[in-house]
């Protein structure tokens, strides 16, 4: 019990400081919140880059165009031809005039057919591979484009790769840059604390002198640096939330252009108590650093 009240006297001290002093509170956790925001909302952005590259299909697949003069005859010969690929789990057939309506449909532009003079896309066989090995895909490829009217074969999973890479980049970007600017919250959290404790010194000297412990003198600063932390990742969880809200009125008129549906999501509740967790941790690692250095040069005087 004397423990929680102990807790309670330091929470209420600390609380009465940043009132005492609002300004300069609120400008420290500005400037932390505004720190912290470079890597959240390079974070966010990748998060919903993921969410793009997630509902990508991943498993590789080979689309086998057939050359344009291509007729119903050839088609069949060429599936009876990819029967016999032991290297190949299945295969679908697609007619021309459905690839064309499903491109049509997906863009928009179905009011294009009436402009045409005929179907510029060539029938297609999308095949589904057994072996994901690279060398395997390569040479199933060579083979598929000796079969007889096949104009191109393409391997429809290089871009999502490609995606795929660019989204493990920004990752360890974002890594790399929440270490060095935590890094740098420490140092400001750990100098406010230092101007705190110069600032009341000779209170700290008599407190030691009338036998306060270690521990007492320490855990008002602690509070200092633990609620200047959890202040500055509300402030960057505002921030981050406000340039989302911006972002999506011109990311949604540009998706309308393309008859498409896309808007940068916030970030979650796990995301967001992982981040007041991580900016609390920061304010109270600066403020641990500051009061165990500087504690220590303090003596009482006789």
């Amino acid at each position: 019990m004397n423990w929680l009240s102990q807790h309670r006297v330091a929470l209420g001290l600390i609380l009465g400081r940043f009132a005492h002093a609002p300004f300069s509170s609120l400008l420290a956790i500005i400037v932390f919140g505004v720190t912290l925001s470079l890597p959240l909302g390079l974070y966010t952005l990748i998060e919903n880059v993921k969410l793009v590259a997630g509902n990508v299909r991943l498993e590789p697949q080979i689309t086998v165009f057939l050359s344009p003069g291509a007729n119903a005859d050839n088609a069949r010969q060429v599936e009876s031809r990819l029967k016999e690929f032991n290297t190949i789990k299945q295969f679908r057939f697609i007619q021309r005039d459905q690839a064309l309506q499903e491109l049509l449909q997906s863009t928009g532009l179905v009011d294009v057919t009436a402009g045409l003079e005929r179907n510029p896309l060539p029938d297609a066989f999308v095949i589904e591979p057994k072996s994901i090995n690279p060398g395997g895909l390569e040479n199933l490829r060579k083979d598929l484009m000796k079969l007889p009217k096949v104009d191109k074969v393409l391997l429809d999973t290089a871009w999502a790769e490609r995606l795929n890479a660019m989204v493990r980049l920004g990752r360890d970007i974002t890594l790399i840059l929440a270490v060095l600017l935590g890094f740098a919250l420490m140092v400001i959290t750990s100098n406010t604390i230092r101007l705190q404790i110069l600032s009341q010194r000779e209170e700290i000297e008599i407190s030691t002198l009338i036998g306060a412990t270690d521990a007492f003198i320490r855990r008002p600063f602690l509070y200092h640096g633990v609620l200047q932390g959890l202040g500055g990742g509300l402030a960057a969880w505002l921030i981050v939330s406000l340039g989302l809200q911006l972002l999506n009125f011109g990311i949604v008129d540009l998706a309308k252009l393309y008859a498409a549906q896309f808007r940068l999501l916030p970030l979650g509740t796990n995301d967001i108590l992982s981040l007041l967790l991580f900016s609390s941790l920061l304010g109270w690692l600066g403020a641990f650093l500051a009061v165990g250095r500087h504690l220590r040069r303090i003596e009482p005087r006789a």
